[in-house]
């Protein structure tokens, strides 16, 4: 059916949708909203970059001006997939410079990133304003350094927990001194001293950029540092700070406390580097305004973060290592009543929370909706509890750091308290298991988790039918991560008809053969199914250790590695 409205209607009308499921939805309408839709569309997403090519995406989107993209599986972060996987950004950036000069905007995670890469993006495209790196490689400071000399409309360099290889800090000095348009910069993983040079060029820029509002320093940069920065900066709103950890005199300490009482714009705060107690005092004045709390680089003892958080009494989001104990979290639930996510992460081995803490968190923070937990031990009854009193939950996620352990009051399995969780959060979006669980809990996931779009599962379920129950009743599945589960060929079968509509399916460690592979890309010619091979396959040759299933609108990837089998219909 043809449109009621010409193109250039339809264009200014979709310029008013932002979000990328409804423009997707928009989309779909018929052939001129399709059309329409695309030459509309300025920010793209892609999640998976093997999933489309940059000969289709110029095609679809022909006036992009920003592209964010994901590249390896999320399991690359725990060392299951090696870097030399793939994820080149290289040949969208020469398609996007061959054939097209707007980009303004550049997010990639999880993705290989060479200097030349920078170096093209640096010189192809006059209006680049935005670039954002999170768990990427391949490239140096000599990179950065083309982006920072010739970007003159830079406003956001943000450099998340990336390998970067450092060959010292021209980077920072290459800023031109016409560059007053940043409003955003994080180095904070990028650790290389400073000298006295370095830093004048960072107070500089600092100085001339008044829309600076966020900053993440490394841990080089010192107290001292930091406060001169931030009397130059006093419309900061998002700190990251430098090392934390010197002995200065209570005469100086005071002196950084007055500093942060002119900054009194800071929401979100972060850094923390090797932290000595004695100067945390020093940003009390800003805490009651923080939004966003991340402490997560810091083991702090019970009794020093019980002083900080109790301070803290508007936070929104908090981040902490579990060394805080249950007490901690205690003071959390009692003080923080607008808590609305908690990350909880490993200190070591040997956890210092339970299930008392998220019990504690659930009694005084109604308002949550996403948590990572990482405990010891835990009990459904603490579950259920939780559930109850947060039914808001959209992200529930909890690692256990000791696999198959049952309910530490019951020796029962953890069934019936993430049962809990499925059926009284109705807006689960992402869940993550742990513990001793049997097919009975994916029996509870497919049957009320029906808004569920992630699924994360490590040593859990007895037969086939805990994926298949999973498979049959999450509808907008979209992810689905699976590790060291007795599922096999059944299993993975069961969801013959819903990949395509899935955004990946991982497997690992898990009971699937290369028969099961081999029939399952046989019948979905739109899906890439690929085998990750490793040593322990040639003892176990019948058997795949890790299987990446993602649906993809290109041709199969031409880049694999040899430790890569890609299965096709053909």
């Amino acid at each position: 059916m043809p449109s009621l409205f010409p193109d250039e209607v339809l264009e200014h009308v979709l310029v008013f949708l932002t979000g990328h499921k409804d423009r997707n939805s928009v989309s779909l309408v018929c052939k001129a909203w399709c059309r329409a839709e695309g030459w509309s569309r300025r920010d793209v997403f892609i999640g998976n970059c093997y999933a489309s090519s940059p000969t289709i995406l110029l095609r679809r989107f022909p006036k992009l001006t920003s592209l964010a993209m994901k590249g390896r599986p999320r399991f690359t972060d725990f060392g299951l997939v090696p870097s030399s996987w793939g994820a080149f950004i290289q040949p969208w950036i020469e398609a996007l410079a061959d054939h097209y000069n707007g980009l303004e905007c550049l997010r990639l995670k999880r993705m290989t990133v060479s200097d030349e890469s920078l170096r093209i993006v640096a010189l192809a495209f006059p209006n680049f304003r935005s670039l954002r790196l999170s768990s990427c490689d391949g490239f140096t400071t000599d990179g950065l350094e083309w982006i920072t000399r010739h970007c003159r409309h830079l406003t956001e360099l943000d450099l998340q927990e990336n390998e970067i290889q450092v060959r010292g800090v021209g980077w920072l000095t290459a800023f031109p001194e016409t560059q007053t348009s940043l409003e955003s910069l994080n180095f904070a993983n990028i650790h290389t001293p400073l000298d006295e040079y370095d830093f004048h060029s960072l107070y500089a820029l600092v100085t001339r950029c008044p829309k600076l509002t966020k900053l993440k320093l490394n841990r080089e940069i010192t107290l001292e540092q930091m406060q001169r920065l931030l009397l130059q900066a006093p419309q900061l709103e998002d700190l990251g700070t430098g090392a934390y950890n010197q002995n200065l005199t209570w005469g100086r300490l005071h002196e950084l406390q007055s500093s942060f009482r002119r900054v009194r714009n800071i929401r979100t705060l972060s850094g923390f580097w090797d932290t000595v107690p004695m100067c945390l005092p020093t940003c009390f004045p800003i805490c009651k305004e923080l939004i966003t709390l991340d402490l997560s680089t810091v083991a702090l003892t019970p009794a020093d973060f019980t002083k900080f958080i109790t301070n803290c009494v508007n936070i929104q989001r908090l981040l902490v290592q579990d060394s805080v104990g249950d007490r901690g979290l205690f003071y959390v639930g009692r003080s923080c009543r607008q808590l609305r996510e908690l990350r909880v992460y490993p200190f070591n081995d040997q956890s210092n929370v339970t299930e008392k803490g998220l019990v504690a968190i659930s009694d005084g923070c109604r308002e949550m909706r996403k948590i990572l937990y990482f405990c010891k031990q835990m009990t459904n009854a603490a579950m259920i509890q939780f559930a109850r009193n947060c039914s808001n939950m959209t992200h529930f996620r909890m690692a256990m750091v000791t696999v198959y352990d049952p309910d530490c009051d019951t020796k029962q399995p953890l069934d019936e308290g993430f049962g809990a969780v499925c059926k009284l959060c109705k807006d689960l979006r992402r869940l993550s298991l742990s513990g001793l669980l049997t097919d009975k809990t994916f029996e509870y996931i497919g049957t009320y988790a029906k808004k569920l779009e992630t699924l994360s599962v490590a040593f859990a379920g007895d037969t086939d039918m805990g994926m298949v129950h999973v498979l049959d009743g999450c509808p907008v599945l979209r992810k689905l991560e699976v590790r060291d589960c007795p599922f096999g060929d059944e299993a993975l079968l069961s969801g013959i008809d819903k990949y395509e509509s899935m955004r990946a399916l991982w497997m690992s460690s898990c009971r699937v053969t290369i028969d099961g592979v081999q029939f399952l890309a046989s019948k979905n010619p739109n899906l890439n199914v690929e085998v990750i091979r490793d040593i322990e396959m040639l003892h176990h040759p019948e058997y795949v250790e890790k299987l990446y299933v993602y649906r993809s609108i290109a041709e199969p990837r031409q880049d694999a590695p040899p430790f890569v089998y890609i299965y096709s219909c053909t």
